[in-house]
């Protein structure tokens, strides 16, 4: 059996899959649960090879993946923002 996602989710170079996972519990239930991955595909100029970057994540990590990200592009924009009105007062 050839495990494949439930859901591509694709912008651009950046794809998340939902994927379907089953844990054995030990008892001889098995409980279903959700992961997701997270990749960003790019190719080298001088290279005709596709390179992919990966990160796991499970339900829980998407709240703090989301606020981080968040963060990080808030910081950015204000950043150049800053430099901007810099640039613009010489």
């Amino acid at each position: 059996m050839v495990n494949r996602p439930v859901k591509k989710i694709r912008s651009g170079n950046i794809e998340a899959a939902i994927w379907l996972n089953e844990k054995d519990m030990g008892d001889g239930s098995v409980v279903g649960f959700k992961t997701i991955s997270l990749s960003r595909s790019w190719k080298k100029k001088d290279e005709d090879i596709w390179r992919n970057d990966v990160v796991h994540l499970r339900r829980n990590d998407l709240q703090k993946v989301i606020m981080v990200l968040q963060k990080a592009q808030e910081d950015l924009l204000l950043s150049e923002e800053h430099q901007e009105k810099e640039a613009t007062e010489e």
